[in-house]
């Protein structure tokens, strides 16, 4: 401990306030756990981030008691998705065709429905909830610098960081990593990790919603994807596949030349890209997969992207960490009441959560082969099982409970991949789980 530093006893010390982090504290403060979330920003985060609640993020939010509670004025629900052929140099003749609809409807109520709201309103709203149950709770402008182990043993006990600029020194039983793709903790935990950096990224804009649009609409062609999603109010987002890095490269060209790319892969959207004026109304995102040797040690644990970031395909990076943390909230008590804090009394956490967060990932490496490839023979391929997928309930409802996080289960066998691609007919295309609903439009 070093001289004059600031000292706090507690059960839990999580770093990072993010999805994850954030979701943590509040479950534990609400199962009366001791917890202190330490987070190297300065505030709640104000920068743009369009997101989209799946289903299971809603579940989250419902057993937190927050979802009835956000801002109607901010939030918009969305049953339908179209995915479309987008339009290109060697694709202007067939247009923007429509492959495939996925209807949310589908999904057992109340969670039948994909959420979109404005920028960080679900978090500010955890953040909100955290800091009213825990004052003091929750600690802004943190760095963590080390941990801090037990004399001769690999035990973590703790942590000693920088708090606005003064020493902090944290005593704890468990020390959770919720600090990202570049997690200072996993790094101190010298856990074996695999980073792998995708070659897109992600340029995300709030504009004005065309007239009209009630569901949202994703185009898939020869390198690009565009999707568009109405918010709340007047407002879309819209989510822009470009080369990693490129953003600089993409403001020197100039917004025209950007409108104009958008306007050849929709033509309707003239209106809606016109009111970009201003690169304040964008952001980027960049896009990496984390694969971790393990995400528990004596004394600590990983969860959201410090264990297993994953492509945006998926929709479900925010809403594994968020699922991460509940589980863990589950599995803190027990450890406890038994004074457990081993590797060994903190694997059922990861033997729970892994399975579904590994097929999510391969699930995302697929969509991104698939959707943006220059392939023809796999672009042929994609339009195929898009097509399958609109027309097979079956396989169609399976692809939509893993996107959703309501399934853990891959959605395709072999024998189903080939039946998505057309090869084999599946005389079981119209059988739907005793779940799901099928309503009308």
């Amino acid at each position: 401990m070093k001289p004059g530093a600031e000292r706090v006893e507690t059960d839990v010390a999580i770093v990072g306030a993010g999805g994850g982090g954030a979701v943590l504290g509040l479950a534990l403060a609400q199962k009366g756990v001791r917890a202190l979330v330490l987070e190297q920003a300065s505030g709640p985060p104000t920068g743009l981030r369009g997101e989209i609640l799946q289903p299971n993020g809603q579940q989250v939010l419902d057993r937190l008691g927050l979802l009835d509670s956000l801002p109607s004025n901010a939030t918009r629900s969305v049953r339908w998705f179209h995915f479309c052929r987008a339009g290109g140099a060697r694709e202007e003749a067939r247009g923007s065709e429509r492959l495939c609809t996925v209807d949310y409807g589908m999904l057992p109520p109340p969670y039948n429905r994909a959420v979109v709201t404005l920028p960080n309103v679900a978090h500010h709203a955890i953040l909100h909830a955290l800091e009213s149950r825990v004052p003091g709770g929750l600690r802004y402008g943190t760095t963590v610098t080390r941990l801090v182990r037990s004399g001769g043993r690999d035990q973590v006990v703790g942590l000693e960081a920088e708090y606005e600029g003064k020493p902090l020194t944290v005593s704890a039983k468990l020390v959770v990593g919720a600090d990202g793709a570049l997690s200072k903790v996993r790094q101190a935990l010298a856990i074996p990790t695999k980073f792998h950096q995708y070659r897109e990224g992600y340029l995300i804009a709030i504009l004005d919603r065309p007239e009209g649009l009630e569901e949202a609409k994703y185009f898939v062609g020869r390198h690009a994807i565009l999707g568009i999603f109405p918010a709340a109010g007047d407002k879309a987002y819209l989510f822009y596949m470009i080369p990693a890095g490129s953003m600089p490269q993409i403001k020197a060209a100039g917004i025209q030349v950007l409108r104009e790319r958008w306007l050849k892969i929709d033509p309707s959207l003239e209106k809606t890209v016109q009111s970009l004026v201003d690169w304040n109304q964008t952001a980027y995102m960049p896009t990496g997969r984390v694969r971790t040797a393990t995400w528990v040690a004596d004394g600590a644990v990983l969860i959201g992207d410090a264990a297993h970031a994953m492509n945006p395909h998926a929709s479900q990076g925010r809403m594994q960490a968020m699922v991460d943390a509940m589980a863990l909230a589950e599995l803190v008590p027990d450890c406890l009441q038994r004074g457990d804090w081993s590797a060994s009394a903190l694997a059922p956490f990861e033997r729970r959560r892994r399975p579904q967060v590994e097929m999510l990932q391969r699930m995302a490496d697929e969509q991104v082969l698939f959707w943006n490839t220059g392939n023809p023979v796999l672009a042929l391929l994609r339009d195929r099982v898009f097509k399958t997928l609109d027309r097979n309930k079956r396989l169609g409802y399976r692809v939509l409970a893993v996107t959703a996080g309501l399934s853990a289960e891959a959605p395709f066998g072999m024998l189903d991949r080939l039946m998505a691609a057309g090869l084999l007919p599946d005389p079981r295309a119209d059988c739907l789980p005793s779940e799901a609903v099928v309503p009308g439009r």
